[in-house]
């Protein structure tokens, strides 16, 4: 809500607003407050003044303690605005109400596979074990790729195949067992079973530690998979001629894969924010929580993650978990963090970036805050670990690390065909095989980096639509997304370097 033409104020209760521009020192903010100090666009200004140790409230919520006395007017940041221990009311399941009913349900043209679920996209992946092998499967990779100079494309007459992705990693071997390993491997069964893919390949060297054939017991889903080892096949060429004949043997059948119309149901979107600023709670990030909600109301998926990033806000999730237990489970999620955090000598509030905080973030507390707002207003249905698929629909709370790329690996390993990047900064990341929707937090940044980006969300900043309004957009670009619209990183062929499972443990 406006406070004034230059300022922002996100909730009654607040005690900072957001500087809707640059304000310089002397500007009027309201009838009896002058700003005292020159505040960044995006950055926070203090409504009142602030004893040293006193909250300070945004989104109505406790973003930090005054380092030092703040006056009312000025800038609120690194200077006088730190971290400091508080009680969270986690009133387990108060806020649970029925989730909406879409009254007339939507529908996107996605790829029917064999076993029922539903593609966005239609690849053919080479997967590898280990790092050993990753050379092995770029080349195979390459060998059906365009040539930029001659214009020859191996897949000219394969219109229907997205492409042919290898999906590397510089682990699998010289690793922990336990939960290390079973992350890895999760995240590769999740990768070899999606729906985005026609048909998987994986490669491995033969002697590494996570064998081929472990990382795929339990699951019956991918038991169509092949598999190979360099070892075996007797050294890397005639892996790769393995790997390329394979490829042409499946081209023709991946190609006949038709796109039809299918529920909007079948979607399953990744939730992302990536490279915010001061803006992003504001626009970008509640206006992918409206589209969210419209996800649900169809009967989707919306999958949530970056643990360290909710830190500080879990208590507004624990009120929408659908039980109990699904909030207690969020909350040993947090506690496992700040364990980990901790044997590593670094704090969750080393979380916002050089670039978050020149964007006008302070603390993990304010992003966690504005992160929040991805997630719409659902129920919290189940808390899953990394790389695992839910089980349940609805949203879905993933536990991941903050980094994008490792974050979005496991939330696509997860099953997510499509994802959904908000970033006030300017962010050019992309996903294979999921395609990646990026969503700007102000015209600023979307016209200065127009290439990279998707959807414009600074709209709501100009006061030009509301956060419904620029929600319901971003859900129709998604369905289009997902029938076959090509994103600004797919246009710039991102996806393949951003494969990055969380390496956990130590390198032995």
């Amino acid at each position: 809500m406006p406070l004034s033409s230059c300022a922002i104020l996100m909730h009654p209760d607040d005690s900072v607003a957001i500087a809707r521009e640059a304000i310089p020192r002397g500007t009027r903010i309201a009838d009896e407050l002058e700003a005292l100090d020159h505040v960044p666009p995006g950055h926070k200004v203090a409504l009142a003044p602030h004893d040293e140790g006193q909250p300070v409230l945004r989104y109505g919520q406790v973003i930090g303690f005054a380092s030092r006395p703040i006056a009312a007017g000025q800038h609120v940041h690194e200077h006088n605005l730190g971290m400091g221990a508080f009680e969270r009311d986690y009133a387990f399941c108060a806020n649970v109400r029925p989730d909406p009913v879409s009254a007339m349900p939507a529908s996107f043209l996605g790829y029917r596979r064999s076993n029922g679920r539903v593609g966005t996209r239609n690849y053919i992946g080479i997967l590898t074990s280990v790092n050993c092998s990753a050379h092995v499967a770029e080349l195979i990779a390459k060998a059906f790729e365009k040539n930029p100079w001659s214009g020859f494309d191996p897949l000219a007459d394969f219109p229907n195949v997205d492409g042919v992705v290898a999906l590397t990693h510089k682990t699998g071997c010289g690793m922990s067992t336990g939960e290390p390993l079973d992350i890895l491997r999760r995240t590769i069964a999740g990768y070899a079973a999606h729906p985005n893919f026609s048909h998987v390949v994986v490669f491995g060297l033969g002697c590494e530690g996570n064998q081929i054939g472990s990382i795929f017991q339990g699951r019956p889903d991918v038991s169509s998979v092949l598999k190979y080892n360099i070892q075996s096949l007797g050294g890397a060429r005639k892996a790769v001629e393995q790997g390329v004949a394979f490829v042409r043997d499946v081209l023709a059948e991946s190609n006949a894969a038709r796109r039809e119309a299918v529920p909007a149901s079948e979607l399953s979107l990744a939730l992302v924010c990536g490279g915010s600023d001061g803006y992003s709670g504001i626009s970008a990030n509640p206006a992918l929580g409206a589209a969210s909600d419209l996800l649900v109301a169809e009967g989707g998926t919306v999958i949530l993650a970056e643990t360290p990033e909710t830190y500080g806000a879990e208590h507004l999730l624990t009120r929408r978990a659908i039980s109990r237990a699904v909030g207690e489970t969020l909350v040993e999620r947090m506690a496992w963090w700040e364990q980990y955090s901790a044997r590593q000598g670094v704090t969750l509030n080393a979380n916002p970036s050089p670039g978050n905080k020149l964007g006008g973030l302070t603390t993990i507390l304010e992003k966690s805050l504005g992160a929040l707002s991805k997630a719409g207003s659902a129920n919290l249905m189940e808390v899953v670990r990394y790389a695992e698929r839910p089980s349940a629909k609805g949203l879905i709370f993933m536990d991941t690390p903050g980094y994008d790329p490792v974050q979005v690996t496991g939330q696509i390993a997860g099953g997510a065909n499509i994802v959904a990047f908000t970033t006030g900064r300017g962010s050019v990341f992309g996903s294979k095989p999921a395609p990646t929707v990026k969503l700007a937090s102000n015209t600023r940044m979307f016209n200065h980096m127009a290439e990279d980006m998707d959807v414009n969300c600074g709209t709501i900043l100009d006061g030009e639509e509301s956060v419904e309004q620029c929600g319901a957009r971003i859900f129709r670009t998604l369905l289009e997304v997902a029938s076959g619209k090509r994103t600004r990183s797919e246009e710039l062929d991102f996806g393949a370097a951003e494969f990055a499972p969380w390496t956990l443990g130590p390198v032995i």
